[in-house]
């Protein structure tokens, strides 16, 4: 009896764990409860591996040159959609649009990117009340345009034409009288088209600078180089008289927003008292390609999105969020611009008894058919 018991298994309990809720099938997908397995012997299922997760045992991958270059450019492209992200709402916020005789007569010439368009820039002599010289208009009161500069842009078309302010014209119902005095008259729609009678051009779009917001622009650019003659003007009667005077000496100047504002609005310059309408125009134009220049710079693409957003704030246009950034890329991308200024030919007297500046046929149409050849 005792060597039977002893030859018998010993007793032991057999307990079986719960089924999971939800079971992965032989095909890897979640079950139903009591879903069969693999059979026994068979490979269970893959286990899902993470896209980034090193094999244990498997080697290091080397970071290679290849491999840096990638990622640095998917860091660029990242940084420029910001930006344009940023660009587009600050667009959006800052949307002053023009009046509706201006919107009227704007039009045509395709994307901005792409396709030539003649846009028509009116930096306009109103002021705020903190910048306003002794006598001169401020922003909201009727005011005269200080600078009248056409752009082609788009299309690989990078050209600039200025217009003096003191050109005498035929405003459009309103008799002679220096171009300037069609903002001041009708504002921004009889502005355009005063131009586009004077010129026969079409004008597609508008930019109206915008003077209390353009120092902003050129401070978040970090100021821009500027290259040109000795400068002293005095502003809002200098600073003995608590306005502010410049000074640049010949060559190159690296100005802040103060000092850019203060140059495009220098009539008269104390250095050399000889110069006329035309070396101010000529300054403006050099304030554009150095605004240009800054832009496409390293030192502008680390502050990019703070450009961006400062950019739309300087305007007011016509053009919508897409359409003027296309605007800005045609600049960037069309190489130096031609830049030439309407030259007079003569003077006559005004009705009211002033005088203007006159220029020939001959001369206005060549400045047209080259400014539009781009």
């Amino acid at each position: 009896m005792a060597d039977d018991r002893q030859d018998d298994p010993p007793p032991y309990t057999v307990y079986r764990s719960r089924r999971p809720l939800f079971k992965r099938g032989d095909d890897g997908q979640l079950g139903r409860p009591g879903a069969e397995g693999p059979e026994p012997g068979a490979p269970g299922p893959k286990r899902r591996r993470w896209p980034f997760r090193r094999r244990p045992g498997a080697p290091r991958r080397r970071i290679s040159p290849g491999r840096i270059v990638a990622y640095l450019a998917m860091a660029v492209a990242a940084w420029l959609l910001v930006s344009a992200i940023v660009f587009l709402i600050s667009a959006q916020i800052q949307s002053s649009k023009i009046d509706d005789a201006a919107n009227s007569r704007l039009g045509g010439g395709g994307f901005t990117l792409t396709s030539p368009n003649t846009i028509l820039i009116l930096g306009s002599d109103a002021r705020t009340e903190e910048n306003a010289e002794p006598g001169a208009q401020t922003i909201g009161a009727p005011s005269r345009s200080d600078s009248i500069l056409l752009l082609r842009a788009g299309g690989g078309a990078n050209a600039q034409l200025s217009i003096l302010r003191d050109t005498v014209v035929d405003i459009p119902g309103h008799g002679q009288n220096k171009i300037n005095a069609a903002y001041a008259i009708g504002g921004a729609g009889l502005a355009v088209e005063t131009v586009e009678t004077y010129l026969d051009v079409d004008v597609n779009h508008l930019v109206e600078v915008n003077f209390e917001n353009f120092p902003a622009l050129i401070d978040a650019l970090g100021g821009v180089d500027y290259t040109g003659s000795c400068v002293v003007s005095k502003i809002n009667g200098g600073r003995a008289n608590g306005g502010y005077t410049l000074r640049l000496k010949r060559g190159t100047t690296e100005l802040d927003g103060e000092q850019a504002l203060a140059l495009a609005r220098t009539r008269k310059n104390e250095c050399r008292p000889q110069e006329d309408d035309r070396a101010r125009v000529r300054r403006q134009q050099k304030i554009m390609s150095a605004i240009k220049d800054k832009v496409i710079s390293f030192e502008t693409f680390v502050r990019l999105p703070w450009v961006s957003w400062a950019a739309p704030q300087a305007v007011r246009s016509d053009m919508a969020g897409p359409s003027l950034l296309g605007f800005i890329g045609a600049e960037l991308i069309g190489g130096t611009a031609k830049r030439d200024v309407l030259r007079p030919s003569g003077v006559t007297t005004l009705p009211d008894g002033g005088s203007g500046l006159t220029v020939d046929e001959v001369t206005k149409r060549e400045a047209v058919e080259k400014f539009l050849d781009g």
